[in-house]
């Protein structure tokens, strides 16, 4: 007897055998599995539901027994379309500084973000969802506001009058939203009738609204709508939605993220048609400051102009990834690359792929042959930087030290190897010449984690020698050594300058106690406006030279609010 052949009774017998054995399944699962239409299943399980013997959630079912835990519950949702929702989550993290102020509604979508927020500071998190409140009050250094209601029946979301009286008094950056369904005509809609009264009072406390929609839920109708199309600035959602839905939205003067699997697409309101070029982006990582402020000043600055259509992706520092991005970008039609990846060997062959396809790339700080070149001018960036550590080291240990640590990135290159160089000039022309015996190099690996790692071994190496000053590839492997100095009670031994002076040194900066003497401001949030210039002119065939470089400012405690007017106030 086939599938199609069981009786309905039978058929449900045979859902409930299916979630005795598993946590949770998906309605598209179930049909695919019993040879039935979606509509069948959903009528199947909302019979089961009304009798009690399952519970329903958003995309499927779970079962209702004992072993059906509120944590089970929440990972069977979270589990539904899974890819999208984390690719979504990922991007919209991408949003979120440190010491920023955010909401973040109980769905399952902003779940996501929280496992790309872990490496966040200084947040202030106003959530009703349980989950999302214990994952991020993790960090002692997160202020989290679990708003206060009525628990939900799945265990996962705080709901009721006493919450959205809480929040009315509030005043935070962005708010992150989901929804059970959304309509052109009805907006963004909720089952629960107090999820949705809490989520529109959410949107009203917020500056700026961000709603993370997979593309299941467009055109799918929920109970009561929570929003309108006029509450939303932005909309982040997956490559499966239609086009047409993209221009509505445009229309409607709603930025539109589309996420793929190691890309994004940004569209601007109201230029869908007047877009003249399509410039592909490739960034190094979304994991570190840097390169997300570099993401996101390119974003605003092709939002500004109506010439330019942005496919952004993610090399996550690995050069298999880089070359797969190249080929998906490539297939897309770009006009334009740039470049951003930090792996010099693969340099070659990225340029091979887009010289080969007769599209022209400006390659960002790490340089490829045959490529526009921006950034910062490596040498003297680091030879700044080392006259302020020896001016440290002149001024705390009266010009005498131990020992010279380098954390150096030996797989960037030789352009940005001319950083380290120019900082071990600029710190000889204060302290004089040092022997090679005194110098100590390890590889940073470009993250805070290696960094930190690094140099707990040579605090381990060194026990009794405690003044040493610590030249850095990046603000990572600044930040990283002075967290392993704060780990092992050594803070007073070591200096250390930083390159970039990204956001999360410039928070270290103003701690005034920090033992980071300044870093090199490459000024990332800038680049976007002229990296976008550079491009244009290139794509309409005017000479532009071979090394377009940014202007650089060293940042220290003393004037990095300064520099940065109002950057403290508005975390």
């Amino acid at each position: 007897m086939t599938s199609k052949t069981l009786t309905t009774f039978e058929r449900r017998q045979v859902i409930l055998r299916i979630l005795e054995e598993q946590s949770g399944i998906k309605v598209t699962d179930l049909a695919q599995q019993l040879d039935v239409s979606e509509g069948t299943i959903r009528n199947d399980l909302a019979a089961l539901d009304e009798e009690q013997q399952i519970m329903r959630v958003r995309g499927g079912a779970v079962p209702r027994s004992k072993s059906a835990h509120p944590n089970q519950i929440i990972a069977a949702r979270a589990r539904v379309n899974f890819d999208a929702k984390q690719r979504i989550a990922q991007w919209a993290a991408g949003l979120v500084e440190n010491g920023d102020s955010i909401i973040l509604d109980a769905s399952t979508t902003v779940l996501h973000m929280a496992e790309f927020l872990q490496n966040r500071r200084n947040l202030t998190v106003v959530t009703n969802g349980l989950e999302i409140a214990r994952r991020l009050a993790e960090s002692p250094s997160n202020t989290v506001i679990l708003v206060g209601g009525v628990l939900r029946s799945d265990g996962n979301a705080v709901t009721g009058l006493l919450g959205t009286e809480a929040l009315r008094d509030l005043h935070v950056r962005t708010a992150f939203v989901s929804c059970a369904g959304f309509s052109w005509e009805a907006g963004f809609m909720e089952f629960d009738i107090p999820q949705a009264q809490i989520k529109h009072t959410m949107i009203q406390s917020a500056q700026r609204i961000v709603a993370l929609v997979d593309s299941s839920k467009f055109e799918q109708l929920g109970l009561t709508p929570f929003a309108t199309l006029a509450d939303i600035h932005h909309v982040v959602t997956d490559q499966d939605v239609e086009s047409s839905a993209i221009t509505r939205l445009q229309n409607a003067n709603i930025n539109v993220t589309v996420c793929t699997d190691h890309a994004s697409t940004t569209y601007a309101p109201d230029q869908a048609l007047q877009k003249k070029y399509k410039i592909g982006f490739a960034n190094m990582s979304e994991d570190m400051p840097f390169p997300r402020d570099v993401r996101r000043g390119l974003e605003r600055a092709a939002q500004n102009t109506s010439q330019i259509e942005l496919f952004v992706a993610n090399n996550q520092m690995s050069a298999e990834i880089a070359s797969e991005v190249a080929d998906n970008l490539i297939a897309s039609g770009i006009d334009l690359m740039i470049e951003f990846q930090i792996v010099e060997r693969v340099g070659n062959i990225l340029m091979n792929k887009f010289n080969q396809a007769g599209i022209p790339v400006i390659a960002i700080d790490i340089p490829m042959v045959g490529a526009t070149f921006f950034g910062v001018d490596n040498y003297q960036t680091g030879y700044v930087a080392g006259i302020e550590l020896g001016k440290a080291v002149e001024q705390e240990w009266r010009g005498e030290f131990d020992r010279l640590i380098i954390l150096e990135h030996p797989r960037a290159g030789y352009l940005p190897a001319s950083r380290i160089k120019g900082q071990i000039d600029g710190f000889q022309e204060i302290v004089g010449e040092v022997n090679p015996d005194k110098m100590i190099y390890r590889d940073s690996g470009n993250t805070t984690s290696v960094s930190e790692t690094q140099m707990l071994q040579v605090f381990q190496e060194l026990p009794d020698e405690h003044r040493l000053p610590v030249i850095c590839f990046n603000d990572d492997a600044a930040i990283g050594a002075v967290d392993a100095a704060r780990k092992v009670h050594r803070t007073g031994d070591i200096l250390a300058i930083g390159q970039g002076a990204d956001r999360r040194m410039r928070e270290e900066l103003r701690k005034g106690s920090s033992r980071i003497v300044g870093s090199t401001s490459f000024h990332p949030e800038l680049y976007g406006e002229k990296l976008i210039d550079l491009a244009l002119h290139i794509l309409k065939g005017e000479p532009v030279p071979p090394a377009v470089y940014m202007e650089y400012t060293f940042v220290n405690a003393a004037n990095v609010d300064l520099l940065y007017f109002g950057e403290k106030d508005e975390r």
